[in-house]
């Protein structure tokens, strides 16, 4: 069969592919938003990618899931459900700043038995691993995962990765854990974030930055020295 594929086509085949699971309401968000009707352009268009056989879909879900064609992800998994809270936490970036670097389901050491955060990505300038937890766990249970990845922070392989800067000292991510639960888990070597959302990260990181331009601006004389209120 002879056909043309627009760029737009393979960008949206490139997107499922990278994300494992999309839903076409995001796929509207992404790539149809500015077309006027948007839901019926992008029904369009991925009824006839179905057709050519170049991804796959699940009609379990409502609206339908995309998924690639070589998805080794049964149509009624769970798994699915998975791949679009990591698509979720994706989007909300998107609304703050388009994230660079995106890893789904990241393996940096490259062997069994190490981290496996569920997105890499570089955000705002920063480098993240982000652990979504849709289930509640044991505080042990998580504290092992922390301790992965300390276990990864001295083992230095991390300083090699391909996303690291040329220029300048390697970073290692801060650790996001993206849940409606607090844990008790603790590092003295890197950072550990924990949030319900993107949205209540930026919340925190807007009051952060409000703070500090506040305690730059409140000055005091004293002995003819400059103090910083931070109070």
């Amino acid at each position: 069969m002879s056909f043309r594929l627009s760029q737009r086509d393979k960008d949206i085949i490139a997107f499922i592919n990278q994300f494992r699971a999309v839903d076409r309401d995001s796929l509207v968000d992404i790539f149809f938003k500015q077309l006027k009707p948007p839901v019926n352009a992008c029904n369009s268009v991925m009824v006839r990618l179905y057709r050519l056989g170049l991804i796959e879909r699940t009609q379990q879900y409502s609206p339908t899931v995309y998924l690639p064609v070589d998805a080794k992800i049964k149509k009624n998994s769970q798994k699915i459900l998975h791949f679009l809270s990591i698509l979720d936490v994706y989007k909300q970036m998107c609304t703050y700043s388009t994230p660079k670097q995106v890893i789904v389901e990241d393996k940096p050491t490259g062997r069994k038995g190490g981290i496996e955060p569920d997105l890499f990505c570089i955000f705002k300038g920063s480098p993240f691993w982000i652990e979504i937890q849709r289930n509640q766990y044991s505080e042990q249970k998580m504290q092992t995962k922390i301790n992965l990845y300390e276990e990864f922070f001295f083992s230095d392989e991390w300083q090699a990765l391909h996303w690291q800067p040329q220029d300048r000292s390697a970073i290692f991510p801060s650790v996001m854990l993206i849940t409606p639960v607090r844990y008790a888990v603790n590092s003295d070597h890197i950072r550990i974030i924990q949030v319900a959302s993107i949205h209540e990260l930026m919340e925190k990181y807007k009051s952060s930055a409000k703070s500090q331009k506040e305690a730059r601006t409140k000055t005091a004389h004293s002995s003819g020295e400059i103090r910083i209120n931070l109070t």
